[in-house]
């Protein structure tokens, strides 16, 4: 297996349930997130555990479509979205953690396994210093996105 992972942070000036709420807002991210396009929720009911949804990115100007499904969450403290694409598993981890009441600083952690034995694999691990850097540039922009959002007046 050919495992690569990237891990930003942001401090945000805003409580946890504010910032929770940013994130978890799937149906509402492309208000938030400037990098997605839509979102297409595949199972009913509040963020959790077992929540899937289909989300759509403009990736070098390509648009590319992921299912996606939280196969962990703590309310206010982490979740961790998993999704299978073309031979590779991906995983998020995003965690908050309280700096008194008004500050949150959230670590996303961003982790992808291939099969080393296939192209996706051999490409991975030939492209993996670029691949890593685009991808921390692409999760930054991201927790940008959820600063300004949660740090917004209510």
């Amino acid at each position: 297996m050919t495992t690569w992972q990237v891990t930003v942070e942001r401090r945000i000036s805003a409580p946890a349930a504010r910032v929770w709420e940013a994130l978890t807002d799937i149906e509402g991210s492309p208000r938030v997130i400037s990098g997605i396009e839509r979102v297409e929720m595949l199972s009913d009911g509040p963020f959790g555990k077992g929540t899937r949804w289909r989300e759509t990115r403009s990736i070098f100007g390509k648009e590319a479509t992921e299912e996606m499904w939280v196969t962990a969450s703590e309310p206010e403290r982490r979740y961790v979205v998993e999704s299978d694409s073309r031979g590779v598993h991906y995983t998020s981890e995003f965690a908050l953690t309280p700096e008194g009441d008004d500050v949150t600083v959230v670590r996303l952690s961003f982790a992808s396994e291939t099969d080393k034995k296939s192209l996706t694999g051999t490409m991975g691990k030939f492209l993996g210093s670029i691949g890593s850097k685009a991808v921390a540039k692409s999760l930054a922009k991201d927790l940008e996105d959820v600063s300004v959002a949660a740090e917004a007046p209510a």
